[in-house]
């Protein structure tokens, strides 16, 4: 049996429905549950409950303002739901809180409702939830949410910057697939088909779409898109099939450069087109740093805003962020001089490619 949400809704003005959801699926039907909100949208959520009579559903709901995404602030979160008895947890937030609320549930052993402000990453439906630790950054297994709710007229308000990470989450699919597969053929690693299909099927359906983020039909493609990319995860048991040396390199960022990394997204999609450049598929590379320049994605480390040098020193490290992951970088083992050479030379290519009249249409 494949655990996967009762339900994901998205639409515009989904979250007024939100406590109407929660009684039709049985999850909370008087509406007595936990809401973990982040500083910058939690105003704006809690007004639109308190504007509505009866509070869409929610009157008997309590509220909880999660600040940071640290494991300190997940444990805090614990502390103050477990003191009253809920129906489950709900996130509405980013992926900040999100993880946040998931690590919380998986803690609490309640189900954990999550509702999107963004679409930053894959986080949305996966049974990961990332936080900052004293070690620097950690992923930990969670349970997935049981409900997913993306409400465009929030997402619309996001930051366009954290909605086209999004888009370089996903993109990144291909990427890590290729890592997997490869890590199948030569070393016998066990390999997921279902997972696959559904990894691969989300970044290619966010690829040949010529929409943009100011585009709902785009929006509610992207939104899928990361759903069934943290299904994958759900299905996998692993988050194999979503992160490779794309994952690797943009771990090696916010370790190596914690106080200058950019948004998720952003790094494992530069990643990703690296990964191709390595593995020289020219056809995939170009597929990759079209579709993340289409979007106002970075495709040269300038565009992240470092040297090249630097970048060599992050794909150098990168392997010590997943030991025992089998990815492109580990299978060609290249020596610093080698790696200096790949790097210089993939952002050669991505610069021709960028600025070749006609090839981005």
């Amino acid at each position: 049996m494949i655990p996967a949400p009762l339900v994901v809704d998205v639409r515009r003005g989904a979250l007024a429905e939100l406590g109407g959801i929660l009684a039709d699926q049985r999850i909370s039907p008087g509406g007595r549950v936990a809401i973990a909100v982040g500083a910058t949208y939690g105003p704006t959520v809690r007004k639109l409950f308190a504007d509505a009579i009866d509070g869409h559903g929610l009157a008997a709901a309590d509220w909880f303002t999660v600040e940071g995404g640290t494991i300190n602030t997940a444990v805090r979160l614990v502390e103050q739901v477990r003191l009253r008895r809920y129906d489950a947890i709900v996130g509405i937030g980013g992926g900040t809180v999100l993880d946040v609320t998931k690590f919380a549930a998986a803690r609490l052993g309640l189900p954990m409702v999550a509702v999107a402000t963004n679409l930053a990453h894959d986080g949305i439906a996966s049974p990961i939830s990332t936080l900052d630790n004293d070690a620097g950054r950690g992923s930990y297994g969670v349970p997935a949410p049981i409900a997913v709710l993306v409400d465009l007229d929030l997402i619309a308000q996001a930051p366009p910057r954290s909605i086209r990470s999004g888009i370089g989450e996903v993109v990144s699919n291909l990427s890590a697939i290729a890592d997997w597969e490869a890590a199948h053929r030569q070393h016998g690693e066990e390999i997921d088909g279902l997972a696959v299909s559904l990894a691969r099927t989300s970044a290619q359906a966010v690829m040949n779409h010529r929409g943009s983020i100011a585009d709902d039909d785009f929006l509610v493609t992207l939104t899928e898109a990361l759903v069934l990319s943290g299904l994958a995860m759900v299905v996998a048991g692993t988050s194999r099939p979503s992160s490779g040396a794309c994952h690797e390199i943009s771990h090696a960022i916010d370790l190596m450069m914690p106080s200058r990394r950019a948004h998720h997204g952003e790094q494992v999609g530069l990643g990703a087109a690296f990964a191709w450049w390595l593995r020289g598929d020219e056809q995939a590379f170009h597929a990759t740093v079209d579709c993340l320049h289409r979007h106002g994605l970075p495709v040269r480390p300038a565009d992240l805003g470092f040297n090249l040098v630097e970048f060599t020193e992050f794909v150098t490290f990168a392997p010590q962020t997943r030991p025992g992951r089998q990815t492109v970088l580990e299978d060609l083992a290249l020596t610093i001089p080698q790696l200096t050479e790949q790097v210089h030379a993939f952002n050669d290519h991505a610069y021709a490619r960028i600025t070749n009249d006609g090839v981005i249409q």
